[in-house]
């Protein structure tokens, strides 16, 4: 997929882990404190429905959702992350996305809306 080289050279960020699903993504990366969050997840996101659509993979237009989430992580705590990106397979066997992704905004704290959280 073309998004790599171009977006995250473009912007300085470096791609570490990545695991797709059926209904989400994860994506470690290390990223400069001068780069937006919001702003290469804008790119990622254009550049890989573009690539998606010109493909043909999906049988209607893809599109991704509005929203997203991202969390910071120490780089002690990389490898792990890296290890926990690495298993989301054989993880979701026991926990949905939705569940997990509840869960953690919850464990730590984070002010969510549930009418706004699945588009």
């Amino acid at each position: 997929m073309p998004i790599s080289a171009a977006s995250f050279a473009t912007n300085a960020a470096r791609y570490c882990k990545l695991a797709v699903t059926a209904d989400h993504v994860h994506l470690l990366m290390k990223l400069p404190a001068s780069v937006a969050i919001a702003e290469i997840l804008r790119l990622i996101k254009a550049n890989s429905s573009k690539w998606v659509n010109e493909s043909e993979l999906s049988p209607g237009a893809f599109g991704w959702q509005m929203g997203y989430g991202a969390f910071s992580v120490s780089e002690s705590q990389a490898p792990a992350v890296d290890r926990y990106i690495h298993n989301q397979v054989e993880h979701h066997r026991g926990q949905s996305f939705q569940e997990e992704f509840v869960a953690l905004l919850e464990r730590h704290g984070v002010a969510y809306d549930p009418r706004h959280l699945w588009g």
